[in-house]
């Protein structure tokens, strides 16, 4: 059975070298792997949140399209569209939105460090904050279960996204009584290369260090390389290669013997002009036919508009149908369709409760939060390591009596089983521990009943 991998590229900015390195080349090579259906989309809507120059959503859609066909995504065995192309998308977002908890929103690290902003400033806490960024994981959630993608590979600062788009198809789920999506797994790449730009922080446009990938040509390639901060040594002193932005650059992009004898020549003194010349090298060697690829499709934006026109009419095959389904799942039905009869009320109404939802940390525990009919997290259990253990207390404790397992702490209130908290109320619970009991306890009781 094949696993369907999904990635998606905001459409805000121009490729460079740090995102060939750490997010492109190796979701290239992972989409020719056997038993993998990856799903590569260009996430302009997404670009909206960010960027509200058109001029530059346009471009960047562009320049991103033609850079993952130049360095050799094969739109044949991969589906890549345009997020906007598929109108189905939008739509799964507003049927989650309404599922989705203002409290599951309120947690997530945009919308919550846009509000730390603001409070340090003295302003409103909300001043600036778009229904976009507020609402933005809620989009991604529909990104990803729209396909039903097994895994979605992420950085560790989008993990939680995840998290939340795995608690939103869950709810989903579980008010219309089937698994209308697949939970998504979290696929974090350890070994992928991060690169320091040219003043050794991590390469980011934020911090206008980056070296360029095509745009520019060899000139600016070899403009930005003679501009890596280096240290003070002489041409003849040894130098320290692994203390060197540059050698992390080069081994980046070189085979284990191009790197060693790179940094043999490098501790035998080598100077940091001709290291520089030996990166640019090194690069224009490998860049200079993927460059000449980007700028024939830049020059023949028809050509990309069909892969895309192409790749969407894909994406929609699986999109339409799945659409009729949530459509109907919901009530949006035909009018000639038949009613709904009682039976089939009554149990969307059941489904309407508290739940758990299990979940995998930025550690790579296994954990479960306890949450209520209404979204508010009550509980959040302890980190293990076996999956079948977290799965195995969360049976328990919607089994036993609610009185027995739960306890008010100075902290707030915990589970406790044989006498260990396995679960307490997160940081930030609403309530004092009274309250915060009383909650939790209703809402095991409610699962017992079930």
């Amino acid at each position: 059975m094949n696993t369907r991998v999904l990635t998606g590229i905001t459409t805000s900015g121009t490729p460079h070298l740090g995102n060939y390195a750490g997010a492109i080349r190796p979701a290239v090579h992972a989409s020719t792997q056997p038993g993998v259906d990856a799903f590569f989309f260009l996430a302009d809507y997404h670009a909206l949140i960010k960027c509200d120059d058109p001029a530059r959503v346009a471009r960047s859609r562009l320049e991103i399209a033609a850079t993952w066909l130049a360095v050799g995504l094969d739109p044949e065995r991969v589906t890549f569209y345009r997020q906007s192309d598929i109108p189905e998308i939008p739509e799964l977002s507003w049927l989650l939105t309404c599922v989705t908890a203002k409290g599951l929103m309120n947690r997530a690290h945009a919308y919550k460090a846009s509000v730390d902003q603001n409070t340090a400033k003295g302003v409103d806490p909300d001043d600036g904050v778009t229904m976009g960024l507020f609402s933005y994981p809620i989009l991604m959630a529909a990104d990803i279960v729209m396909f039903n993608a097994n895994k979605v590979p992420v950085g560790r600062d989008q993990i939680q996204h995840l998290e939340m788009a795995r608690d939103i198809a869950q709810r989903f789920n579980h008010l219309y009584g089937r698994d209308y999506f697949t939970l998504p797994e979290v696929a974090i790449e350890e070994d992928v290369a991060t690169l320091p730009g040219l003043d050794g922080r991590k390469m980011s446009k934020s911090y206008n260090n980056t070296i360029p990938l095509f745009e520019g040509g060899a000139k600016a390639l070899r403009a930005a390389i003679m501009r890596i901060v280096t240290d003070s040594r002489e041409p003849g002193e040894p130098k320290d290669a692994e203390g060197s932005h540059l050698y992390t650059i080069y081994r980046a992009f070189a085979t284990q013997e191009q790197a060693a004898a790179f940094r043999k020549q490098l501790e035998e003194g080598l100077g940091w002009g001709e290291a520089k010349q030996a990166l640019y090298d090194h690069l224009e060697g490998l860049l200079a036919p993927m460059r000449e690829r980007y700028f024939d499709l830049m020059a023949n934006p028809g050509r990309i508009e069909d892969v895309l026109q192409a790749g969407a009419a894909k994406a929609r095959k699986l999109a339409v149908p799945m659409m009729r389904e949530l459509r109907e799942a919901v009530g949006l039905r035909n009018l000639n369709a038949q009613a709904p009869g009682k039976q089939a009320q009554a149990k969307k109404e059941k489904g309407k409760g508290a739940r758990f939802v299990s979940f995998r940390d930025e550690d790579g525990g296994f954990r479960f939060r306890l949450l209520a009919a209404d979204g508010e997290e009550l509980l959040l259990s302890q980190r293990f390591a076996d999956p079948k253990e977290a799965g195995a207390l969360m049976r328990r404790l919607q089994s036993e009596a609610p009185k027995a397992l739960l306890q008010a702490t100075a902290q707030g209130v915990a589970a406790v089983l044989d006498g260990v908290a396995v679960a307490t109320a997160p940081a930030g619970a609403q309530g004092d521990a009274q309250a915060q009991l009383a909650k939790a306890s209703e809402a095991l009781a409610s699962m017992s009943q079930e």
